[in-house]
């Protein structure tokens, strides 16, 4: 969703990859404007963004949305840069969306989107089964499972977002009505990535009642590097800042070794999403909510 984000035209979000003039790139990213979203009803502190809402009057039985089916599609000219950055964070687009499995909290968007053009250049529609996502590319299909009550839903990413610290996809009104976060405003998720040449095997995610019994898997992801002096330094700023444990994991993504920079375990989501916010008001933007 360069556009719900970045809104470079409108001057919200300022919105650039290194590669592209910025003429282009108000084209490009015109169409990614993710700003955290607010359920209609929710107080203006509720951690939402003004503005957006779910429709008055649904039109549709929003049960009877069928999931879009996975199929191989060419992938989007305009949204798929390799990098763009957004408030000072940097952000590198995925050339393959195999192997990508991730656990984070899912948001909404509804109304103020509507119509509007999507990364991919296509018009977001709210009664559509989509998603935005930062890196994952676009095209691409994914299933998303919430965590809290079981409900799984194949979803088609078309849009970038969502560039709030905490937050690490963000569903369309249905998807997220038939995924049961509507009210909330966002729910505790899998991404799993879909390969539409191969038949989905069965995935055991935990339950419900496990998944709220316990939050000790529950992390801030301050930052990711394939250095490892990198995620040293990082560490060392964070420091004396924060009084929970910080950890660096190293990981493999996409056979690339990775420096996790974490803190935590936390003792709930919204201790972590008050967290994440705290960071980036010192200027750590790219902090986020992940479940291991």
């Amino acid at each position: 969703m360069m556009n719900r984000k970045s809104q470079v035209a409108g001057g919200r979000w300022q919105v650039k990859a290194g590669f592209i003039s910025s003429l282009l790139l108000v084209f490009l990213l015109s169409a990614c404007n993710t700003a955290p979203k607010q359920t209609a009803g929710l107080p203006d502190d509720s951690g939402f963004g003004k503005g957006d809402a779910a429709p008055s009057a649904p039109p549709l039985d929003i049960a009877s949305i069928p999931e879009p089916e996975p199929r191989d599609e060419p992938v989007s000219k305009y949204g798929n840069p390799p990098f763009y950055a957004v408030n000072g964070q940097t952000y590198y687009t995925l050339t393959s969306s195999a192997g990508y499995v991730e656990r984070g909290v899912a948001s909404w968007y509804g109304t103020k989107f509507h119509g509007q053009k999507t990364s991919s250049g296509e018009s977001y529609d709210m009664y559509a089964i989509s998603a935005a996502h930062k890196t994952l590319p676009l095209p691409c299909y994914v299933r998303v499972t919430n965590l809290e009550n079981g409900r799984s839903l194949i979803v088609r990413v078309n849009d970038r977002g969502p560039f709030i610290g905490d937050r690490l996809i963000d569903l369309s009104y249905a998807a997220a009505a038939k995924l049961g976060i509507l009210a909330r405003g966002t729910g505790r998720v899998e991404v799993r990535a879909l390969d539409p040449a191969a038949p989905e095997k069965p995935v055991e995610v935990a339950d419900s009642a496990q998944e709220a019994s316990s939050e000790a898997n529950l992390y801030i992801q301050a930052g990711a590097f394939q250095s490892r002096d990198n995620a040293e330094r990082l560490r060392a700023q964070l420091r004396d800042k924060v009084a929970d444990e910080i950890q660096i994991i190293k990981t493999y993504f996409n056979d690339t070794l990775l420096y996790r920079v974490r803190i935590g375990p936390m003792v709930s989501t919204e201790a972590a999403g008050r967290l994440a916010e705290t960071l980036a008001r010192f200027g750590i933007t790219g902090a986020r909510v992940v479940m291991d």
